[in-house]
């Protein structure tokens, strides 16, 4: 029986959209971008990486092909490989928003076909009644933030205050989540995941996607930094997804990194947390070597959206996607006859774009494994063509949202 990885590379978009215009992304490219200020060695940081983009593994898995489809140019300064070994292509997202649960329960089926609820940029994010059911459920002497922020920054500007006041840090973005920051000890990790879950009951009549409690450490704005323990909170998918229609055929489904939180648990069999790709490779390497016949391994690599792409960092970026690249022959040492492999991404994060949010782009397919034949599978039209391809490779029922491209 056969069995299937499905890896998200978070963020790693290539450019675009048809939509894009809608979402104020139009032009935005992350992986076009990142290529050119490479090429252009803005993107060399001394110890780090310097030079073009050097992805010559998914090079050969068709990605130049995938850049040159999904937006019409070259990325700058890569050279093309000898041959394709991979069966390649790009996605639409037909989702509304671009939002994380959004790209992945697309991929897995899915799509979004309701508005999200949003808090406003500007002023106040949050309404009266709802800090004030959040300062009396959650037992608090009141907020900090309650605005549009980056983590980091907030955390950064507010931190102290928080630590001497007690009051949780709770920001938002143009996605649609609250999120809640608070210290680990000072504030206690328990204590913020059950203020995160008790804010989840309270954001449900407003369609809010996620809330995602965000812990750090530190004692002061130079030594504050997000530990591992993040918990997203997110609203079941609004039907059945590949996931569950695994577990229901009896298969094991293996949720690496966030991939449980995304979709509420349902559809899981195994959670594996992990902190950062590194760790999240090795977790995934081992899954590779023990899952059995007809399971699915589904991995979220976060620190391309979460370390480098929301903080707008090239060359971090960058060096991520070489390390991520330098492992890809190790997974496919491990496979055995009958694997499939699928890289692809939930969304754009252009990291020279302006702001800090999400970008509307098309993703990349690439495909790989003993026996997947070579070819280009084009320009699909959304992306549970992925989830779709995956559940005729397991052998699982088809769902109603996209058509296999294997």
């Amino acid at each position: 029986m056969s069995r299937a990885f499905l890896f998200v590379l978070d963020s790693f978009g290539v450019g675009g959209a048809r939509d894009a215009d809608a979402y104020g992304d139009l032009g935005s490219n992350t992986l076009g971008h990142i290529a050119e200020f490479c090429a252009a060695g803005a993107a060399d940081r001394a110890g780090l990486r310097e030079g073009p983009l050097k992805l010559p593994n998914m090079s050969s898995l068709g990605l130049l092909e995938i850049a040159k489809l999904a937006s019409g140019d070259d990325p700058a300064g890569m050279p093309r490989p000898e041959r394709i070994f991979g069966l390649h292509g790009a996605a639409n997202e037909v989702s509304r928003g671009k939002d994380t649960p959004s790209g992945h329960w697309e991929i897995a089926g899915t799509p979004v076909t309701f508005d999200w609820g949003y808090f406003p940029s500007e002023g106040d994010a949050f309404p009266p009644d709802l800090v004030e059911a959040i300062c009396t459920q959650g037992n608090l002497p009141g907020i900090l933030g309650n605005c549009h922020a980056s983590g980091t920054e907030i955390i950064a500007r507010l931190g102290e205050e928080h630590i001497r006041t007690g009051r949780p840090i709770c920001y938002t973005s143009s996605d649609s989540v609250l999120q809640v920051a608070a210290h680990e000890v000072h504030f206690g990790l328990e204590r913020l995941i059950e203020l995160s879950q008790t804010t989840r009951r309270l954001v449900d009549p407003l369609n809010i996607g996620r809330v995602i409690a965000r812990p750090f450490v530190g004692e002061s704005a130079d030594t504050f930094e997000r530990t591992g323990n993040r918990r997203d909170f997110s609203v079941p998918p609004p039907e059945p997804t590949l996931l569950d229609r695994a577990v229901e055929a009896g298969r094991t489904v293996h949720a690496i990194g966030k991939i449980g939180d995304i979709f509420a648990h349902q559809g899981v069999s195994r959670v594996v947390k992990a902190n950062g790709n590194a760790a999240l490779m090795a977790a995934t390497l081992e899954a590779v070597d023990t899952a059995a016949d007809g399971d699915l391994v589904f991995t979220n690599f976060v620190d391309f959206d979460q370390l480098y792409g929301h903080r707008r960092e090239v060359a971090g970026y960058a060096a991520a996607l070489e390390a991520f690249d330098r492992q890809l022959p190790e997974v496919h040492r491990r496979l055995r006859p009958g694997d499939l492999v699928v890289l692809t991404a939930d969304h754009g994060c252009d990291p020279t774009w302006r702001g800090t949010d999400h970008t509307r782009e098309r993703v990349p397919i690439m495909a790989f494994g003993p026996g997947i034949r070579s070819r280009d599978i084009g320009l699909r039209p959304t992306y549970a063509d992925i989830g779709e391809s995956v559940a005729a490779h397991l052998g699982l029922p088809a769902g109603s949202h996209g058509w296999s491209f294997l």
